[in-house]
């Protein structure tokens, strides 16, 4: 389950679709789902559960309820939602716990991809004591606040017959999960590239095309891979058998080979579990930057505790955070922090540090010059990244990177400032960096005089029109300055 493209906006009401048990709507900032006989019976069987009340006071499933006679003849008042709830043969509204904010697949790292997969099978296995099971089992059932992930579909849950020895989410598992973080692992491609324009994930055979013949006979290549492939060539499209339910007359044997297959599972995630230590280009950044000196960099980290002290934010942005340094100094401030950044690498040191001290920062995958798109049906299932960050945060930092943007992406400096302030509602903490400035001129291999024009006034100029100056600090001389901006009303 994801939510619908129109979270960003209450009209038109718009609904999710793919689940014939129900369909996921906001209305007046609640996130509510119409729920039709379809799944009524398995919804409530986990709701009275010890396992399903256990999972939602520790957070691993989003808390939900069903709303009672009153609350739901209040919002059939409303045309739009009995429209809906008619359409959907509906009979009762849920009404979800909001997760701040929502991300997709293709946005996280290897590292977040792992942690979702092994919350699936972590609840997979706690509902089998209640008699329960997951029907599905793909990245799309699960968000994160902030570095913890949490399963969000609550209609994903089933009663499971005594006798089914069968997971019958086990491709699905292998094909959203397990492959995506074999082909993260085995030839470095990111989790944008493998899974923007596969919803459903990776199929044997298209991963079998790119291993080699050595490869394809090791684990966990072998298994996931090879076997599929060749046994698929066998098969005959038409034999649905392998999908029917087959139960057995010994429900302890059935649980036993259940359990079996989903401890096989988790043994196979543990060989796909991202490295500790992985490098890149920038992964180094921190530690070896020559841009500043110890005292200017002391200096650029009071600027921004001191901006963060004084005008409190809830919600921050981390435009280009690199390892997360920045990032940290909000969360600790009490912000609830999304960092960004193209280099996955870097962003999996922010997940583990985030998560290792307990700070609300959701690391992202995501080059702001170049934002997740709107991707789905119509581009309207999963809302583009710039839909669900516009006016989202109260501030916005964008430290040390609008000459990457200026220079490696060519993108006008008033479009960057213009961007800036429809992403914040109130503050902008923001580094100009001059043509004169040593990386600025690394970033611009011998073309200098295409900005040649560039000028902290001009930058200033750019800025007024949105924002007012309330401080400026110089950093590195007079190459770097940073900015304290306060949007304009």
């Amino acid at each position: 389950m994801n939510e619908p493209a129109s979270l960003t906006s209450t009209h038109p009401l718009t609904a999710s679709f793919r689940d014939p048990a129900g369909s996921l709507f906001r209305y007046e900032g609640r996130i509510l789902r119409a729920v039709n006989p379809v799944g009524i019976a398995d919804l409530e069987a986990f709701l009275a559960s010890a396992s399903g009340q256990k999972l939602m006071s520790s957070g691993s499933v989003s808390r939900a309820r069903a709303l009672d006679a009153a609350e739901c003849e209040r919002l059939l008042a409303d045309s739009e939602i009995r429209e809906l709830y008619g359409s959907r043969g509906a009979r009762m509204i849920l009404e979800h716990e909001r997760i701040d904010f929502p991300s997709f697949p293709y946005e996280w790292t290897a590292e977040m991809l792992y942690a979702a997969a092994l919350l699936t099978l972590d609840l997979a296995q706690a509902l089998l004591a209640d008699g329960l099971g997951l029907k599905d089992a793909t990245p799309y059932n699960i968000l994160f606040r902030g570095p913890e992930p949490v399963f969000i579909d609550i209609l994903s849950f089933e009663r499971r017959q005594a006798g089914d020895p069968t997971w019958l989410p086990y491709a699905q598992f292998v094909r959203t999960f397990l492959l995506p973080l074999l082909a993260n692992q085995a030839y470095g491609l990111g989790l944008d590239q493998l899974l923007t324009t596969r919803r459903d994930g990776l199929e044997p055979e298209e991963v079998y095309r790119w291993s080699k013949p050595l490869q394809r006979l090791k684990p966990p290549f072998f298994g996931l891979v090879s076997m599929p492939t060749w046994l698929g060539s066998r098969h005959k499209q038409d034999d649905h058998s392998i999908y029917q339910k087959k139960t057995l007359s010994d429900p302890e044997k059935a649980r036993f080979i259940l359990e079996t297959v989903l401890n096989g599972l988790r043994r196979t995630l543990s060989r796909l579990q991202p490295a500790e230590g992985a490098r890149s280009v920038w992964s180094d950044y921190m530690a070896v930057n020559n841009n500043y000196t110890a005292d200017h960099f002391q200096a650029k980290q009071r600027f921004v505790g001191e901006a963060l002290a004084e005008f409190p934010a809830r919600s921050v942005l981390d435009v280009g955070c690199n390892t997360g340094h920045f990032s940290a100094i909000a969360a600790r401030s009490g912000a609830s922090v999304v960092a960004v950044d193209y280099d996955p690498v870097v962003l999996g040191t922010v997940w583990r540090q985030a998560r290792a001290e307990k700070l609300d920062i959701l690391p992202l995958a995501v080059n702001l010059t170049r934002p997740s798109p709107g991707t789905g049906w119509r581009n309207q299932e999963c809302a583009s990244f710039l839909d669900r960050a516009r006016g989202k945060f109260e501030a916005v930092l964008m430290l040390a990177v609008i000459h990457h943007m200026l220079v490696t992406e060519r993108v006008p400096l008033a479009d960057i400032i213009t961007l800036a302030a429809e992403l914040t509602t109130k503050l902008l903490i923001i580094e100009y960096v001059a043509p004169e400035d040593s990386m600025f001129r690394r970033l611009t291999r011998g073309r200098e005089e295409l900005h040649r024009h560039l000028t902290a006034e001009l930058f200033e100029s750019h800025c007024r029109p949105y924002f007012d100056i309330v401080r400026v600090q110089h950093v590195e001389g007079a190459t770097r300055r940073l900015y304290l901006l306060r949007k304009r009303a």
